[in-house]
């Protein structure tokens, strides 16, 4: 930690090298951006390069000419500064760099914090009117350790855009804002039914100013995902009921976090600090042309995110930014967490300097990423933040992909098998993701697909899931897969899926919808695809009742458990015992002496991929049946002494 602070001070306070070789100062005070106040107004931008920086006054967020156009003066460290009296609040504005005798494009500074309809204008807003009642007494829910954690991953407008979701504010911050909503069938929807769920967190796929939807055009069913960046500190117009009025996206995105919050949930912001939606028209370059960009050997935009560009965290006015970002989020929007987008293309020293930083704000919040990159990046892989090296992040957690691909099949292949499909040679890598991704001696780690090593420090570092909102759906995946599979084999393999992931050591993951076996018809990468894809719906809650009541009873089960969810790597290696079965195809592993502080002595749980049933030796004494692939209930399904028969693809969970 001493070593990435020190690196992190000598960063900050040295110079920066622009991609023509330029070395720029480094700008470490706070008051980037706009600086509101009904006396006057701060406008402030680091542009090291200009030769003039021109501030431009508008009545409206598009059209219409400028009431005034202003002179910035040139300041310390290639800041640019100006002071305007008066109270100009819900003015918008824009700025415009010459640089080498040209002007660049009109634009908002990177630190916005309100815009106009498409974020092509910034806003002065009065950040303390967009607060809702009752926000300065908004708590977060409880959180003892990061492993007592079970996500809940969803788009704003997938939860609520179905018409039979009973939501009024549907494609809307304030749709996740309403309490006690139902579908036609009479059950829970939206907010309600994730806390019925048990869920502790709610991970919002962008939710910030993304490029690629029209906000003039609300109604037209635009869809995308959001992982292209256009204004980093801002809500997404598109999910406000007035995208054009900026105050009005900041209020609604904080009434949501308030009804999250006040219905026990806590709010993870997706981050995509990686890249941005277009390279030379991008806020950062209209700036500092290239400077907060890579670039290859040849001098070409380096692409390790598959989307034309990527970011250059190591250059310190983007660490700068990206660690003032995440604090912004946390402080003015309440935010518990972060999920980092490709976060192999940042390097591990700034996402511990920005680790640290939040830690210091608030303790409990979480923050995890993609421990890989999408393509080759210019960054040497040594110092990426990747999935090897999570033990070396402060307090960060990386998607293990082990586990998921072991359970359902690799990602290169959609027809290929995993170990719920009864495909051998995979259970190493399910072992691998029920220990927590931590040292484990009865793992064998030349068998694990991708790691052969551990590379989580703490459980609390390796996040547990089988599917996400990228690829398909779980039960698209299980589908496509095993094509002459029956619906009720699909349905056993799906659920022995979750316990797996629900009773291993980390933290907890779930793809919203995956509860009452979500479809996407398909559709694997559906970023931009129809409502009519993306669709959570609702009516499957009532077909597939079922399988939600044992989602829900796993999580419960979880949730009371303390054993499942260990704090420590010591903890795991001591408490947790995988059981000798001689069988490829079959996973059973003991949770021993009160883990964890846990009220069951032993726990016992047994995980058959195999597509017959098998009989398993049990330990001595007598066992209860806590659950057993229909049912979960912790006062008992039964109990047996000596043996035990496991159905094919099924899951029993047993204690003592």
């Amino acid at each position: 930690m001493k070593f990435y602070s020190a690196l992190l001070l000598f960063m900050i306070g040295a110079a920066s090298v622009a991609e023509t070789g330029t070395v720029y100062p480094v700008y470490n005070g706070t008051d980037l951006g706009v600086t509101y106040s009904p006396a006057k107004t701060l406008f402030k931008v680091w542009a090291p390069g200009a030769s003039a920086v021109k501030l431009r006054l508008y009545a409206n967020g598009e059209g219409d000419t400028a009431l005034q156009t202003i002179d910035l003066t040139r300041k310390d460290n290639g800041t640019w500064a100006i002071s305007i009296p008066g109270n100009i609040k819900n003015r918008y504005y824009t700025f415009q760099v010459m640089q080498d005798g040209k002007w660049l494009q009109e634009t908002p500074d990177m630190y916005a914090k309100a815009v106009g309809v498409n974020g092509k204008r910034g806003m002065v807003v009065n950040l303390a009117q967009t607060n809702p009642g009752g926000w300065a007494n908004d708590k977060k829910p409880p959180l003892k350790n990061f492993t007592d954690i079970v996500i809940y991953e969803t788009h704003v407008r997938d939860i609520s855009v179905d018409p039979n979701s009973g939501i009024t504010h549907k494609g809307k911050f304030l749709g996740l804002a309403e309490v006690g909503t139902k579908s036609a069938d009479g059950l829970t929807t939206g907010l309600s039914h994730i806390k019925e769920l048990g869920a502790t967190h709610v991970h919002l796929l962008p939710s910030f100013d993304f490029a690629s939807i029209d906000e003039t055009k609300p109604s037209n069913g635009q869809y995308n995902w959001g992982y292209d960046p256009q204004n980093y500190n801002v809500p997404e117009g598109s999910y406000a009921t007035n995208a054009y009025d900026g105050n009005v996206r900041i209020r609604e995105f904080k009434q949501m976090v308030q009804a999250m919050h006040a219905n026990g949930l806590r709010v993870v912001l997706d981050v995509v600090y990686n890249h941005t939606s277009d390279t030379e028209n991008s806020v950062f370059n209209q700036f500092v042309p290239g400077y907060f960009y890579r670039k290859t050997a040849s001098g070409q935009y380096a692409n390790g995110t598959g989307c034309g560009n990527e970011t250059a965290s190591e250059q310190p006015m983007m660490r700068k930014f990206m660690i003032e970002s995440v604090l912004y989020w946390a402080k003015e929007y309440h935010i518990d967490g972060f999920r980092f987008d490709l976060m192999g293309i940042h390097d591990i020293a700034t996402m511990n300097a920005l680790s640290d930083a939040l830690h210091k704000y608030d303790p409990s919040i979480f923050i995890y990423g993609e421990g890989w990159t999408a393509g080759e990046s210019a960054l040497p892989e040594t110092l990426r933040a990747t999935k090897a090296h999570t033990n070396q992040l402060h307090q960060i957690a990386a998607f293990g992909d082990d586990m998921r691909d072991g359970l359902k099949g690799g990602f290169s292949d959609v027809k290929s098998k995993g170990f719920v499909s009864g495909q051998p040679g995979t259970a190493e890598s399910v072992k691998f993701g029920i220990a927590g991704a931590v040292q484990h001696p009865q793992i064998n780690y030349t068998e694990v697909n991708y790691s052969k090593a551990p590379w989580a420090a703490q459980p609390s570092q390796a996040i547990d899931y089988v599917s996400c909102h990228d690829d398909n759906t779980l039960f698209d995946r299980l589908k496509i897969a095993n094509p002459y599979a029956t619906e009720e084999q699909l349905i056993k393999m799906d659920k022995l899926s979750q316990t797996a992931v629900l009773t291993a050591q980390g933290v907890a993951f779930l793809h919203s919808g995956a509860e009452f076996l979500r479809t996407k018809k398909g559709v694997a990468n559906s970023y931009k695809s129809p409502d009519s894809i993306n669709q959570i719906g609702w009516h499957r809650k009532a077909q597939y009742r079922q399988v939600y009541n044992y989602y829900k009873g796993l999580i419960a089960l979880r949730k009371n458990h303390p054993a499942f969810r260990m704090p420590t790597a010591e903890m795991v290696q001591q408490h947790l015992k995988f059981n000798q079965t001689n069988d490829n195809d079959l996973i059973a592993f003991s949770l021993t002496g009160n883990a964890n502080g846990d009220r069951w002595k032993n726990i016992l749980v047994i995980l058959n991929g195999n597509t017959s049933a098998c009989e398993i030796n049990l330990p001595g004494g007598k066992w209860t049946i806590a659950a057993n692939g229909d049912k979960v209930n912790e006062l008992g399904l039964g109990t047996s002494t000596q043996t035990i028969s496991v159905p094919a693809t099924t899951a029993y969970i047993l204690y003592q």
